[in-house]
């Protein structure tokens, strides 16, 4: 299961669930839930934090948070069509190995870090 944060585009989640992937949203069920909080939800079980907010990279690193999956985006509103191809392209035949990882995306490259 994914956690989209409460920044993350409508569009990219109607789309990931048109795919089959399971999707809880923070916007529609729990806006304003705080960062941390939204962290220690993914953890059991296990799921992937999708997001487009930085300061869950500056948590996790800072505080050497372990054993979490954040997917960070970086793109332009422009560039919403082709990300959302990359994201569907990544949770169809990559998503198990995106756990444990801190994934950053842009349209033009994904770089994981083991977190």
């Amino acid at each position: 299961m994914i956690i989209a944060d409460e920044n993350i585009d409508r569009k990219i989640i109607e789309n990931l669930r048109k795919i089959g992937i399971e999707i809880f949203s923070i916007y529609e069920t729990e806006r304003g839930k705080a960062d941390t909080d939204i962290i220690e939800f993914s953890r059991n079980p296990p799921r992937i934090i999708l997001t487009e907010d930085k300061d869950f990279g500056e948590i996790v690193f800072q505080n050497g948070i372990r054993n979490i999956s954040v997917v960070f985006l970086r793109y332009n509103f422009s560039e919403t069509d082709e990300m959302i191809k990359i994201i569907k392209n990544l949770f169809q035949n990559s998503q198990n190995e995106l756990f444990g990882k801190f994934t950053t995306i842009t349209t033009q490259k994904i770089r994981s870090r083991i977190i």
